[in-house]
């Protein structure tokens, strides 16, 4: 009998997965797709938002695409028990789908501060399609728009708010804007940039109410003035799809903890995407990486071994890069890690500046914040990301890296990081050409 595979969520992990399934089997296999949704990708929603795309360019798979993989497809359907015995999945509607063995790749959904009002009109989210429908039909043109929470979700629509022609505040709970992905210089950076571009900045304000007042939104705080608006997008974080889990006899930590075959503690179910606790990069723990590129190679890595390879992840690197009114900002790796030997620069007329950290003689994280197009910014974060990923011995670029920090080139090169580099590829395989492969790839 062909061996039977389910792929539980039809985002980035399950459909690397499910490709990858095909490309690397010998014997032709079922495969079987359980997706709440249709499948689209979440990292061109703010080119929805803005109205650069269509909604059908959302979409990352198609009847025909699915009919070409040979994959049975239950979409708008949910799981909600895994029989991890009798290796039976049950939908929401009562379908029970047999298999051999299952992915979860079940994704996260997006969390709502615990803020009296944060549930009524013209309050939304922004994670998923339907949510980013519903901001697309509040804003218009001069639009106020208040984001609560100035983390990694808002900075990725910013550009497209402003873009619609509203008014944009931001408020943040931390006493600095991107808490989670670069330092109070760094933020200060931002935020004078973000200022100079009209938009308004809040931090150290905590939310206690969202009321309806005249027609408009009312945002009380525990301190500080009333902010009035029109629209409200709750931006407070996300948590992992995995409640329907539970009884299921699959060890969950922060989420599914799984091995370096992206297998979980029940040997025939893996994990992959924003539910997967795998090992990170750089430090070597278990971490929750809910980043496009961890679930892109964990699909794959998964899929590999679901067609019978054997293959073995690194562990995944931690990586935010955002783009807002022109200004580029990053971080990698162990960006905050406090005991690590670290140096900075910093280039005020320029908006330029980053962060290294080095344990020894490697490079295991950075910050890099610059104007977009600037060739430090634009150069140099591909080039900070490749020494953090490879962790090459840089010796005595070291030095030179701490004298001259807007001068990674030199180091960059010397090192061999690019030699590194090449020959790297998830799968541990050149990677393939169009027509050799079900896609390009």
């Amino acid at each position: 009998m062909a061996r039977r595979h389910l792929i539980i969520g039809g985002g980035t992990a399950g459909m690397n997965a499910m490709r990858t399934i095909r490309e690397e089997e010998r014997e032709p296999s079922e495969i079987t797709l359980v997706s709440a949704e249709k499948p689209y990708s979440r990292m061109v929603l703010p080119y929805y938002l803005d109205r650069s795309i269509a909604e059908s360019h959302v979409f990352t798979t198609s009847a025909a695409l699915l009919a070409q993989w040979k994959v049975k497809a239950h979409l708008g359907r949910r799981a909600t028990a895994l029989d991890v015995n009798a290796n039976v999945c049950t939908l929401d509607d009562g379908t029970k789908v047999e298999y051999d063995d299952c992915l979860i790749a079940t994704g996260s959904a997006a969390v709502r501060a615990p803020v009296p009002g944060a549930d009524g009109r013209n309050v939304h989210s922004f994670w998923t399609l339907d949510e980013c429908r519903g901001v697309i039909a509040s804003i218009t043109p001069g639009s106020h728009v208040v984001m609560v929470g100035a983390g990694f979700i808002s900075f990725t629509i910013l550009n497209s708010i402003l873009a619609l022609g509203a008014k944009l505040t931001i408020v943040e709970v931390a006493p600095r804007i991107l808490p989670r992905m670069v330092d109070d210089a760094g933020a200060e950076i931002v935020e004078g940039w973000l200022k100079a571009h009209g938009v308004a900045i809040r931090t150290n304000v905590k939310a206690t109410k969202i009321e309806d007042a005249k027609g408009k939104k009312r945002l009380k705080f525990a301190s500080g003035a009333d902010l009035a608006c029109d629209v409200v997008i709750m931006a407070t974080g996300i948590k992992t799809n995995l409640d329907w889990l539970k009884g299921a006899g699959v060890q969950i930590n922060r989420g599914i903890v799984v091995n370096d075959r992206l297998r979980s503690n029940v040997a025939n179910v893996y994990a992959a995407g924003d539910v997967a606790e795998g090992r990170d990069l750089v430090s070597g723990q278990p971490a929750l990486h809910a980043i496009e590129p961890t679930a892109q190679e964990h699909g794959r890595v998964v899929g590999a071994n679901m067609a019978g390879k054997d293959i073995a992840y690194k562990g995944s690197l931690i990586i935010n890069i955002v783009e807002v009114c022109h200004l580029d900002a990053a971080s990698f790796g162990a960006w905050d890690d406090a005991k690590a030997e670290a140096v900075s620069g910093l280039k005020r007329d320029r908006a330029a500046y980053r962060k290294l950290l080095f344990t020894g003689d490697r490079l295991t994280g950075a910050i890099i914040i610059g104007r977009s197009g600037d060739v430090w910014t634009t150069n140099d974060v591909g080039m900070l990301k490749g020494l953090v990923q490879t962790g090459v011995h840089l010796g005595r670029f070291k030095d030179h890296l701490k004298t001259h920090p807007f001068d990674v080139k030199t180091a960059y090169i010397a090192s061999g990081t690019t030699g590194a580099l090449l020959p790297e590829t998830v799968l541990g395989r050149p990677s393939k050409a169009p027509g050799e492969t079900p896609v390009a790839v």
